[in-house]
């Protein structure tokens, strides 16, 4: 039996996360073959993976990222069973890693088949499956890109924004992040009217309508006020016509304005846990 050293045992506890015993079973087993070793530790993960397929993964680390130039935002959510594990400091630190490699692609398929220190993203999920013992996997992935890009994670790393202006002007830094901060605390279905579905459209509108018959108002008159009622429901709604949570007399739109005359808010991301 080949002897195991403890700088070999720590070593790839560094190199897997594994914690030391389950590295010195490895080792033993491998006798003494690091990479053998790692690939014992990567097969005890697809068996734990696959025990765990049907647990819920609902806790995590959502994390916000954005290229050096602020043209192009990413949020990456790392999910998990359990919030003992998402406020692990090496759990956030993987997120952290996976959402910086999220820079580069366009599609979570992508990322999975990314390169993470020598394997696959997916195969590292795997292996911390079987370090953490729980459902590791990618939940949430969007991007957005735009001549500037800010960004916002809520305290706790539970919800995360990305949100894009139309120019790289004066101030467009802390606006981007001020409506990112919107975003996640208001939780807006979408942009402005345009980009609300047509199917929400015609629910609100019938919704209303029968509310209003119940009211005992007459057919006649109940196309315009469900119209009226379709505008409260776009500010309440909307990002650029909610009021802007840090001055009730501004909404969004005329905060960015305020801002700088020409700047728009061209798009956001919202990622949440649950």
């Amino acid at each position: 039996m080949a002897k195991i050293t403890a700088a070999e045992v720590n070593k790839l506890r560094q190199a897997t996360g594994a914690g030391m015993m389950d590295c010195k079973k490895a080792l033993v087993e491998a006798e003494g073959d690091f990479d053998k070793a790692i690939e014992i530790l990567r097969k005890k993960g697809q068996k734990v993976a696959a025990k765990r397929a049907d647990r819920t993964s609902s806790e995590g680390a959502v994390i916000a990222k954005v290229n050096g130039d602020a043209t192009q935002g990413v949020i990456v959510s790392l999910n998990c069973e359990t919030d003992f594990v998402a406020k692990n400091e090496s759990f956030v630190k993987l997120a952290n890693d996976l959402a910086e490699l999220a820079l580069n692609y366009t599609t979570k398929e992508e990322l999975l088949k990314a390169d993470y220190n020598g394997i696959p993203v997916e195969d590292k999920l795997t292996e911390q499956t079987g370090v953490i013992g729980e459902k590791i996997e990618i939940g949430g992935f969007e991007t957005i890109e735009a001549p500037f890009v800010g960004s916002y994670i809520h305290a706790g790393n539970k919800i995360a924004t990305i949100v894009g202006l139309s120019a790289k002007a004066d101030g467009a830094e802390e606006a981007a992040k001020n409506v990112a901060m919107q975003a996640a605390a208001m939780n807006p279905i979408a942009l402005d009217e345009e980009g609300v579905d047509q199917t929400v459209i015609d629910k609100e509108i019938e919704i209303a309508k029968d509310q209003l018959r119940t009211e005992g108002k007459p057919e006649a008159m109940l196309e315009n006020i469900a119209k009226g009622k379709l505008k409260r429901f776009f500010k309440d709604n909307t990002l650029v016509n909610q009021v802007y949570i840090k001055d009730s007399k501004l909404s969004v739109s005329d905060y960015i304005k305020s801002v700088n005359g020409d700047l728009t808010v061209t798009g956001f991301k919202r990622v949440a846990l649950g």
